[in-house]
C-alpha cells in the first residue's frame, strides 16, 4: 500500500508540471493591450486627458475628480477605424472645457507630406481639432498641426507649412496665416497673459526665438545670433523669455559621440525690446555640450525666479536650478542616475520626474522643489513609473506605469502611496498577463571588456535539461534603454510583446542595452567610436552571442539576432561579421550604409566632399563586410520609411543576392518607420517567429 501511494506521487509530479503548463497565446493576444501615450493635465478642474490606441484604433480618453472622490473616465472621441491615422498633439483650454489635438499625419517629421499606410486612393489628411469635453462634440479647425490654446483668449496658434497659422477656438472664422517668415518654425508657446506667442524659426544652420504681439500685429527676433536658440519660456509675468542658444557647430556628423562642444547657455531677452543677456553658462569639459530631457521645455521659469534645466556636468544627466537674475547653477537631483520625463505643477512651485534612481533598469517618480529640497520618492518597487503629471490642485500625481506581466496604463496615486489604474475596463479579457515570464536583468562583458546590461527572457521549461534556440534583441534609436518589464514608448512595448512570444515559444531571448543607448551614464551614451565612427557597439552584439553560447542551456549552433532601426543595422552587422556565431537573423528598417543614412538628418553631407569621414562610415556599416555574410535573414521595411531610406534594404539586398546569402523579405508599401497601422506590426512580428522557427526548430520540437 505505502509502496502504491509512492508510485502515485512520483506519476502526479510528473503530470503537474504540464497539467499547470500555461496555455499558449497568441501574438494578437500579447499584442491587444490599449497602448497610453501624452497623458496631460489640464490647468483647471482637475482633468486629465491621454491617447488610448487600442489596436491601431486611436482616441481620446478624459478622467476628471467625482464627489466621492474617485476619478470618473471615459472615452471622449469616437474613430472607430484602424486607419493609420495619427492623433496626438494636445493642448488644454484654460477653463478644462476643450481639448485641441491633431489627427493625421507624421508626427514625428511633420513638415514631409502626409503618409498613406492604408493606400486610400483618397489619400489622407491632418487636421486640427477641437473636442468640447461637455458635450462631446469635435469640430476641425483647419489643416495642420501642434496646436496651442491661448490661455486667456480663444486663438489658436498652429503650424501649416512650416508657417505660424491662427483660428479661433469657435470655429466660426476661418483659420489664417498669423506670421509671413522666412524658415521653419515650431515650439509655439503663449505669454501667460495671452497678449503674445513665442516660436523658434529655425534658419538652416542657425534659429531665432521671434515673438508675436497679437494687438500690435508686430513680430521681433530675441538677441539674434549665429547661434541656434530654442526652447522659449516665459516669465509668470509674460515680460521675459528664457531660452536656450547652443553654438553653431556644422561639421559634427549625427551618429558619433560627442562629449563635450562649445558650451551652451541660457539667456533671457525682454519680451518688447528684444534685448537679451546671458544669466548662465555651462563649463568646458563634461555638460558643455547639450542634452534634453523628456519635457514640453527644457527651462521651467518657477514662481520664485527660479529656472529649472537639465545639465550633465557630473556625466549624468540632472536637473539643475539658476536664478533669473544670474547666478551658479544648483543641483537638484544628485546621483549615479539619470532624470528623464519632467513636468511641473500649474502652481510653478514643484518639479515632478521620472528616474532610474536607485534601481537602473526600471523607472520610478519623485519631486523636488526649484528651491534645492532633497528630492523624494513618489513611486517604488518592482514596477516601471513614468511620465508623471500633476493634476490643477498642485497635489494630485498621475503617471503612466507598467510591469513584467502588464503593459503601460494611466493611474493616480492615491493618498495611501499606491496607485490606482484609471481605466481598468480597457484591458482585453483574454490578455496573457499570467503566462507572461518576468525578465532578469544580466550583466555581461562586451568583447572589449565593458560590462553591458541586458534582460533574459527564460521559457518555462528552462528548468528541462534541453539546449534552447536563443534570439538576441537590439532595440533601436541609439538613445534608448529597455527595461526590466512593458516599456513607456509603443515601439518598444511592442517589441517587448515578441520577446514575450519567443520565450513563450521555448527561445531564451536577451535584449541588450549596447553601448550609444541611455541609462548609464554620457560616457556610455556617447560611446568612444560608436555608429559611424567605427561601430563599437559590435563589441556588445559579440559579447551578447558569446554569453549565450556558454550558457548551458542554450544550442550555440542556433542564435539569431533580431531588431529595428538602430537595432536592424546591429542586427546586420552581426550576421555580416560573425556568421559563425549568429546563424540567422531579422533586420526590420536597419541601417546598411551609414552613407545613405547621414543625409537624412544631415542634408549638408556630401560623401565625395569629406572623404575621411565617409570612409570611416562605410567601415561602419554592413554592407562593408557583407563578403562574410553567410547566414540567413529576413528583411522587413516600409517603403514610406522618412527615418531609414527604403534604399538601404534595396541596396542590402542586391549585395546578398551577389554574395549569395539566402534572404526572405516582407516589404509593406507606403508604412513608414514606426509603422501606423496595427495589422502591419502583427504581419512583421508573425513573420520574424516563423522565420525563426523555420531555421531553428526541427519537427516536433
Amino acid at each position: 500500500m505505502k509502496r502504491h501511494a509512492l508510485l502515485c506521487a512520483a506519476v502526479l509530479l510528473m503530470v503537474l508540471p504540464r497539467a499547470n503548463a500555461q496555455k499558449p497565446f497568441t501574438l494578437e493576444q500579447v499584442m491587444s493591450a490599449p497602448f497610453p501615450t501624452e497623458l496631460t493635465a489640464a490647468p483647471a478642474k482637475g482633468r486629465v486627458a491621454w491617447v488610448f490606441n487600442a489596436q491601431g484604433r486611436r482616441n481620446l480618453w478624459v478622467a476628471e475628480p467625482a464627489a466621492d472622490g474617485s476619478y470618473k473616465v471615459r472615452q471622449a472621441t469616437s474613430y472607430k477605424e484602424a486607419d493609420g491615422q495619427d492623433l496626438g498633439q494636445l493642448s488644454w483650454s484654460a477653463d478644462a472645457a476643450t481639448i485641441v489635438y491633431t489627427r493625421g499625419g507624421d508626427l514625428e517629421f511633420l513638415n514631409r507630406p502626409y503618409p498613406n499606410a492604408q493606400s486610400s486612393p483618397q489619400g489622407v489628411e491632418q487636421g486640427i481639432w477641437a473636442l468640447s469635453i461637455e458635450t462631446g462634440e469635435t469640430k476641425l479647425l483647419g489643416e495642420g498641426h501642434s496646436p496651442a490654446l491661448s490661455p486667456k483668449r480663444d486663438d489658436v496658434a498652429f503650424i501649416l507649412k512650416s508657417q505660424v497659422w491662427l483660428a479661433k477656438l469657435n470655429g466660426g472664422a476661418k483659420s489664417e496665416q498669423l506670421i509671413h517668415a522666412n524658415g521653419e518654425s515650431s515650439d509655439l508657446r503663449w505669454s501667460a497673459d495671452g497678449s503674445k506667442l513665442a516660436f523658434v524659426s529655425r534658419r538652416g544652420d542657425h534659429a531665432f526665438i521671434g515673438v508675436y504681439d497679437l494687438a500690435a500685429k508686430s513680430l521681433i527676433y530675441l538677441d539674434p545670433s549665429v547661434d541656434t536658440d530654442r526652447e522659449p519660456a516665459w516669465s509668470p509675468d509674460s515680460r521675459q523669455i528664457a531660452f536656450l542658444r547652443i553654438p553653431a557647430s556644422k561639421g559634427r556628423l549625427p551618429f558619433s559621440p560627442r562629449r563635450d562642444g562649445q558650451p551652451w547657455s541660457i539667456r533671457i531677452a525682454d519680451a518688447v525690446t528684444g534685448k537679451g543677456r546671458e544669466i548662465w553658462r555651462a563649463e568646458t569639459g563634461r555638460g558643455s555640450a547639450f542634452h534634453e530631457v523628456v519635457s514640453n521645455n527644457q527651462l521651467l521659469w518657477d514662481a520664485r525666479g527660479q529656472i529649472v534645466f537639465p545639465w550633465e556636468r557630473d556625466g549624468w544627466l540632472h536637473l539643475y536650478s539658476v536664478s533669473a537674475s544670474g547666478a551658479t547653477a544648483k543641483l537638484l537631483t544628485p546621483g549615479n542616475f539619470e532624470v528623464e520625463c519632467v513636468s511641473m505643477s500649474a502652481n510653478r512651485e514643484e518639479i515632478i520626474f521620472s528616474s532610474n534612481q536607485d534601481d537602473i533598469d526600471r523607472r520610478h517618480v519623485w519631486r523636488v522643489s526649484p528651491s534645492g529640497e532633497r528630492p523624494a520618492a513618489v513611486t517604488t518597487g518592482s514596477g516601471i513609473e513614468t511620465e508623471p503629471v500633476i493634476a490643477s490642485d498642485n497635489r494630485t500625481v498621475l503617471v503612466l506605469h507598467s510591469d513584467a506581466q502588464t503593459p503601460m496604463r494611466p493611474a493616480i496615486l492615491t493618498g495611501k502611496g499606491e496607485l490606482r489604474d484609471l481605466a481598468p475596463e480597457t484591458a482585453p479579457s483574454d490578455f496573457p498577463s499570467r503566462a507572461l515570464v518576468t525578465p532578469q536583468q544580466v550583466i555581461f562583458s562586451a568583447a572589449d571588456g565593458m560590462q553591458i546590461h541586458g534582460q533574459l527572457f527564460l521559457p518555462s521549461n528552462a528548468s528541462e535539461a534541453a539546449r534552447h534556440p536563443a534570439i538576441v534583441f537590439f532595440h533601436g534609436g541609439s538613445r534608448r534603454q529597455m527595461l526590466l518589464g512593458w516599456h513607456y514608448m509603443f515601439y518598444y512595448s511592442n517589441a517587448y510583446a515578441l520577446n514575450q512570444y519567443l520565450a513563450s515559444r521555448g527561445y531564451v531571448v536577451l535584449s541588450v542595452n549596447y553601448r550609444s543607448g541611455i541609462g548609464y551614464g554620457l560616457d556610455f551614451r556617447e560611446a568612444l567610436n560608436y555608429g559611424a565612427m567605427g561601430a563599437s557597439e559590435f563589441n556588445d552584439v559579440q559579447g551578447a552571442g558569446v554569453y549565450l553560447r556558454a550558457r548551458s542551456d542554450v544550442d550555440p549552433r542556433r542564435i539569431g539576432l533580431w531588431g529595428g532601426s538602430y537595432g536592424g543595422y546591429l542586427t546586420a552587422l552581426g550576421l555580416a561579421r560573425a556568421s559563425d556565431l549568429f546563424a540567422a537573423g531579422v533586420d526590420i528598417h536597419g541601417v546598411h550604409d551609414w552613407n545613405t543614412e547621414i543625409p537624412n538628418f544631415m542634408a549638408a553631407y556630401k560623401p565625395n566632399e569629406r572623404t575621411d569621414a565617409a570612409r570611416l562610415a562605410w567601415e561602419s556599416s554592413p554592407l562593408s563586410s557583407v563578403s562574410t555574410w553567410r547566414s540567413p535573414v529576413l528583411l522587413i521595411q516600409g517603403d514610406d520609411d522618412r527615418n531609414v531610406p527604403f534604399a538601404e534594404m534595396v541596396d542590402l539586398a542586391e549585395a546578398l543576392r551577389k554574395q549569395g546569402v539566402s534572404f526572405d523579405q516582407l516589404v509593406f508599401p507606403d508604412e513608414i518607420h514606426d509603422f501606423l497601422l496595427h495589422r502591419t506590426w502583427l504581419a512583421a512580428y508573425h513573420a520574424a517567429s516563423d522565420f525563426f522557427d523555420r531555421h531553428f526548430k526541427t519537427p516536433g520540437n
